[in-house]
């Protein structure tokens, strides 16, 4: 999970990796258990129809929505990475094509957090991070531990401005 080193920056260590909080995958959840129960029913009463034609039938149907309804949406949960270094924001994602967005920590001018009231609940939220380009804000959704998350990336944050505020005092 996470960042692997060659692609970190020389210096650079890995404070917190994280993806999207598990209450994403309650739906699949919930499909793979219907489809497959409802498969199991329908392959039992089409029998050996048609010389069990019928029964391959309704199993093919119920495995390509296992497929669709649950596994690909596993997959993107399970290669949908955050992480946060001690120099920057690395947000991956992607099944067979890779894409991600960085920020580095010194051009990130405001960091906020949303909770609703299911977040709240389960422990999660969705980190905002505003930088200093002109792309819109990466949104971090379903953060597990959002507070400890926030200020995790607020100290390394303020550190790093401190770090600049210095350099230029000299």
């Amino acid at each position: 999970m996470g960042l692997p080193r060659k692609l970190m920056i020389e210096g650079e260590t890995t404070v917190s990796e994280t993806r999207t909080h598990v209450k994403v995958l309650f739906l699949p959840f919930l499909i793979l258990v219907v489809v497959s129960g409802a498969t199991a029913y329908l392959a039992t009463q089409v029998g050996d129809v048609g010389g069990g034609v019928a029964r391959w039938i309704v199993v093919g149907v119920g495995l390509v929505l296992i497929i669709v309804g649950a596994v690909l949406p596993w997959l993107r949960w399970i290669t949908w990475t955050y992480t946060l270094t001690n120099r920057r924001i690395v947000e991956q994602r992607g099944i067979l094509t890779r894409t991600g967005r960085i920020i580095p920590l010194s051009r990130i001018n405001d960091v906020a957090y949303e909770k609703h009231l299911n977040d709240r609940l389960l422990g999660c939220g969705t980190l905002v991070i505003h930088d200093a380009s002109e792309q819109e804000g990466l949104r971090l959704n379903d953060i597990p531990g959002i507070e400890d998350f926030h200020r995790t990336v607020s100290t390394l944050v303020f550190g790093e401005h401190e770090g600049d505020r210095r350099d230029e005092s000299v």
